[in-house]
């Protein structure tokens, strides 16, 4: 699989060589528990509310913090046109991961190394996407390739994992972007 070619704005294009890519368009570091956007349940009179109380205060912290990033870039604009997008969700190890006593501190040899289990990783893009639509970009429907998505413990010796619960989004616009 060779590597797509990617745009950052007012720039040149720049083409990707294995392993690196142009800087992207924006990258945005929201702490915060990362929720999924699930089911919604009716509740009467045609109102549809989510099912999980968690994806509201997720949504606003993804909304902030992109919206602090975006003012203080010179003449940002919401992007418009074909996006790629990769996002890299941190979670705390649950108690149960670490040994006991005067090794508390120790991870179990059975701790996972990654967290398998809900939330599921597309319905945490799903809330993500929806709480940057108008503030990155106009539409979710812009995005149209995943560069990478992961879940990770936090402090993890990987790309973008966080000490602290969140999420490291970066997106650069593809060929044929327009801002609007």
């Amino acid at each position: 699989m060779t590597a797509p070619t990617l745009f950052a704005p007012g720039t040149p294009a720049a083409t990707t060589v294995a392993g690196s890519r142009p800087e992207p368009a924006i990258t945005i570091t929201v702490h915060g528990i990362p929720a999924p956007q699930g089911s919604k349940r009716h509740v009467g009179r045609g109102i549809m509310v989510e099912s999980s109380k968690k994806v509201k205060p997720w949504r606003q912290d993804v909304k902030h913090a992109a919206l602090a990033i975006t003012e203080q870039l010179d003449n940002w604009t919401v992007l418009d046109g074909p996006l790629a997008v990769a996002m890299t969700f941190t979670f705390d190890r649950p108690k149960g991961h670490y040994r006991t006593g005067r090794n508390a501190h120790l991870l179990r040899d059975a701790a996972p190394s990654r967290p398998a289990g809900t939330p599921d990783l597309s319905k945490l893009v799903r809330s993500t996407e929806d709480a940057l639509t108008g503030v990155v970009w106009k539409d979710d429907a812009r995005v149209v390739e995943y560069v990478q998505l992961g879940k990770w413990y936090a402090e993890t010796d990987a790309d973008d994992v966080l000490t602290v619960p969140g999420c490291v989004i970066h997106v650069w616009p593809l060929p044929g972007a327009v801002t609007s």
